[in-house]
């Protein structure tokens, strides 16, 4: 993967962030179907690509606080598991308008990457299984293909075991 090069007017901020830092990055773009609500399915089915290396974006909410979840767009959030991870003694799912407005992005298209507010970030650790993951872009359609070690990095994140089948 070639190291992406600055462009002004990036596309969207998580595009924005990976270009400002140099990250290596690939963008894989697909045509979204309108009506398609299993987005993460979706990307994996358009772009070829195992559903266990393509990851999907969740918020989760205790109390006052929020945190993002990247997980295998082919399994479940283990939402106990983040919480103990996390230091929480419980947490939900956000609701899908929350996390609209917390990250700036719309449901189907939250990027981990360049969001509104910055969060705590869990990656789900068999992101490490693999060479590159790709995860939301910051809208529906886009996608882009990075190091899991890269992500965790640019959302000063943490691997935990967070997914489940």
């Amino acid at each position: 993967m070639a190291k992406a090069k600055k462009k002004k007017g990036a596309a969207t901020a998580a595009l924005a962030l990976l270009q400002q830092t140099g990250t290596a990055f690939e963008v894989r773009e697909y045509e979204h179907v309108d009506g398609e609500t299993n987005f993460g399915l979706e990307a994996a089915e358009k772009l070829g690509r195992s559903p266990e290396q393509v990851f999907k974006t969740l918020m989760i909410t205790h109390e006052k606080d929020f945190a993002v979840c990247v997980v295998p767009v082919g399994g479940k959030l283990n939402v106990k598991a983040a919480a103990a991870a996390l230091g929480w003694k419980s947490a939900k799912m956000a609701a899908p308008d929350v996390a609209e407005k917390r990250t700036g992005y719309v449901v189907g298209g939250i990027s981990p990457l360049g969001q509104k507010t910055a969060h705590p970030t869990l990656v789900d650790e068999t992101a490490q299984l693999f060479n590159t993951i790709l995860v939301s872009g910051g809208r529906r359609g886009l996608d882009v293909e990075l190091a899991a070690d890269d992500l965790v990095a640019l959302t000063q994140g943490a691997y935990a075991d967070i997914a489940a089948v």
